[in-house]
């Protein structure tokens, strides 16, 4: 019995979080794969969760929609439908599955600045939820389905600005009639910042 040994190229890459470690025993795929890396992100680099947002997926939502939340949707507080003696939309019995998916959804946000508004309003009601409330969250899923592999993309070349953009719109919610406020912060081309609150 005769045992050959021969020499094998090993090319390892390495990702963790926003570390990249290309290392191994032929400098050759090494450079190859820095190039390769290189030309694929010509204009920069697109951060997305696809995968984490798959997994959402799973826990809902139907056919794709093509906005977080309808036009002008005004979601209220059990107190205020009390108030107003609005009996047509019950709280939650359960309100785990509507805390978690919100979280979930919060954490989606760090890639998808345009739910920002939609899961800020959502996570307003956490502690009494009620119907209306839980609709809307499948409507932002469903929004997520038809916008998959979208991300916030840091783009290449010099940076030589900071801009910010703030807007505000009095009195927009119902229970309160405080203002909702929202800021966007860009790095030469790109999103790094973004908030929306009331």
């Amino acid at each position: 019995m005769k045992l050959v040994v021969t020499e094998y190229s090993v090319k390892v890459v390495l990702v963790y979080v926003d570390d990249l470690l290309i290392t191994g025993n032929n400098q050759h795929l090494i450079d190859d794969t820095r190039k390769t890396l290189h030309n694929k992100s010509e204009k920069g680099v697109l951060l997305n969760q696809r995968k984490y947002t798959l997994e959402l997926l799973k826990l809902g939502g139907a056919k794709p929609a093509s906005t977080p939340m309808k036009t002008n949707a005004k979601l209220t507080t059990v107190e205020y439908d009390s108030i107003v003696r609005n009996n047509d939309n019950p709280e939650l019995t359960d309100i785990s599955s509507y805390q978690q998916l919100v979280e979930k959804l919060i954490y989606l946000t760090i890639t998808r600045p345009y739910i920002c508004f939609a899961v800020q309003v959502l996570s307003q009601f956490m502690q009494h939820s009620k119907r209306s409330h839980w609709d809307v969250v499948l409507r932002v899923l469903t929004y997520l389905k038809k916008t998959l592999g979208q991300g916030v993309l840091l783009m290449k070349g010099p940076i030589t600005s900071l801009t910010t953009y703030c807007d505000l719109d009095w009195a927009t919610c119902p229970s309160t009639r405080r203002p909702v406020t929202g800021y966007v912060i860009q790095l030469g081309d790109s999103l790094i910042s973004w908030k929306s609150k009331k």
